[in-house]
């Protein structure tokens, strides 16, 4: 990502991974590449769909930027991997 907004667009991006990290991942002990995928997964599912944001008024994001739900927006889950084989 080139350009203006670049530092800006950081902010949101380091703020998400560290929730990310902080409610899911620093709690869990994934035994494998594919279970910590398959969990993270279902956190970034739980995350917008499921989990009120005391910045947006105590809503989820799926109701604040829309009524989409993971079927609109063409996401099928749980998702699938293509070659899980490569996770092992």
């Amino acid at each position: 990502m080139d350009g203006r907004g670049r530092a800006r667009d950081n902010i949101f991006t380091e703020r998400l991974w560290r929730t990310i990290k902080y409610e899911e991942v620093y709690l869990h002990d994934y035994a494998s590449p594919k279970e910590a995928y398959r969990q993270l997964a279902d956190y970034i599912h739980f995350y917008n769909f499921e989990r009120p944001h005391q910045a947006l008024d105590y809503l989820t994001p799926a109701q604040v930027f829309g009524a989409c739900t993971p079927r609109t927006l063409g996401v099928h889950l749980p998702l699938t991997l293509t070659n899980p084989t490569t996770l092992t």
